[in-house]
């Protein structure tokens, strides 16, 4: 019993985990050329996105790209981290922008092949296109 007496107890303590060693301990400063991306959290806004088999593959293909770099992410990452860019750029760049410039172009290629779709239609059907 009295070498019971001598042994101190131990105690458990708390250890982080991986988050919280590799969080950022100030957060960065929010420019129009880098914008915050949340990391692997539980966000609370979702939106839902369809995409075509092709857009799916070509996702799939860049984040296995980017593992191939090192860089081990999953797709939802990737799309917060896509949208951010395209978002900075659209701040520091305005209707020159990458998406601004992207859209203007897929418009007009839909105009052309909307008024070619539209010659034989009747006008009060196509007032709310």
């Amino acid at each position: 019993m009295a070498a019971d007496r001598g042994r101190t107890r131990t105690r458990r303590i708390s250890v982080p985990g991986v988050a919280e060693l590799f969080r950022p301990v100030v957060p960065q400063p929010d420019t129009a050329d880098e914008r915050q991306v949340t990391g692997r959290e539980r966000h609370d806004q979702k939106i839902t996105v369809y995409l075509s088999a092709a857009e799916l593959l070509d996702l799939e293909h860049a984040r296995l790209k980017l593992r191939r770099f090192g860089f081990v992410t999953d797709r939802g990452r990737l799309v917060r981290e896509a949208i951010a860019i395209l978002l900075a750029d659209l701040d520091a760049r305005g209707k020159d922008s990458l998406i601004a410039r992207r859209i203007r172009l897929s418009r007009e290629a839909g105009s052309d092949q909307a008024q070619d779709e539209d010659e034989d239609a009747v006008p009060s059907l196509t007032w709310g296109l």
